[in-house]
């Protein structure tokens, strides 16, 4: 009995919902609901434009957040491209650098065809105090194996560098003009006048013995004379930058500043075929 009438509650329910459903169908769609539909937008309008707004607040702070994100890595990947650049640049700026170097040996070597030569790299410098000597020498990477034997003249595009004192097996001890152990017998380009260039400690070298009745002019040029037989005849070694004199000494001495620069020396030519004669002055 309880069941029958459950279900005829249930039917009866059911076809007063249907009959709602119905009429609220047919009044959206009539003249009578559309007040109720416009007091209702005016009431949701203003919630709708500011969901509105906060929907495209929101997608505005998402899309920054990604842009930001982005602009990130692109910078990161930037960064990294000016920084391989930069050594690029840096090293092609070093590698024009040296083939500047190599034409200008080159050109000097194509110059005096007359003489062989043998172009070597500076790899090591010799600075160390000997009994009351500073020793300033360099090393090349040219030994016995390439031919290069002991008292071989060095040179540069630029002028003399000195001459070799010790061989090894690939390598060799070249000492400089400025040591002072070093004496090159040299001349003044304009008067032709004879000296003896002596290296010194920390100081420029000089050109030393010069006649004391003749004029040394500050600018004249100082190139090797070739007498003694140690290095050839002709080679730039410096200009005079002043000259000392006084009645005490016999002879009066210029102060030359020289060609090379031996604080950046990097390449040097060893002149090969030019054969020093052996136990005379320097």
């Amino acid at each position: 009995m309880f069941t029958h009438v459950s279900r005829r509650a249930r039917a009866r329910w059911l076809a007063l919902a249907l009959l709602v459903a119905v009429a609220a169908l047919v009044l959206s769609n009539s003249a009578v609901a559309r007040p109720v539909r416009s007091a209702t937008a005016r009431l949701t309008l203003p919630l709708q434009a500011s969901l509105s707004r906060l929907g495209n607040n929101l997608r505005t702070i998402f899309s920054t957040v990604d842009d930001l994100a982005t602009l990130r890595q692109r910078n990161a990947e930037l960064e990294a491209l000016v920084a391989s650049l930069t050594i690029e640049n840096l090293r092609l700026s070093e590698v024009e650098a040296e083939n500047e170097r190599l034409r200008a040996l080159l050109n000097f070597a194509n110059t005096t065809p007359s003489n062989s030569y043998r172009g070597g790299q500076v790899v090591g410098r010799v600075v160390s105090r000997e009994p009351g000597n500073l020793v300033e020498a360099v090393l090349i990477d040219l030994g016995e194996r390439h031919g290069i034997r002991v008292g071989m003249p060095v040179v540069t595009e630029r002028g003399l560098v000195g001459r070799v004192s010790e061989v090894y097996n690939t390598t060799s001890r070249v000492l400089l003009i400025t040591d002072s152990d070093s004496m090159v017998n040299a001349m003044l380009q304009s008067s032709r006048m004879r000296g003896v260039l002596r290296g010194r400690a920390n100081q420029p070298p000089v050109l030393d013995y010069l006649p004391p009745d003749q004029p040394v002019a500050v600018g004249d040029i100082v190139l090797t004379s070739g007498e003694a037989g140690n290095f050839p005849a002709g080679i730039p070694i410096g200009q005079v930058v002043s000259v000392e004199q006084n009645d005490v000494e016999m002879f009066q001495r210029a102060v030359v500043r020289t060609t090379v620069d031996f604080n950046s020396l990097e390449n040097v030519l060893v002149v090969t075929n030019f054969v020093p004669i052996p136990d005379l002055p320097r």
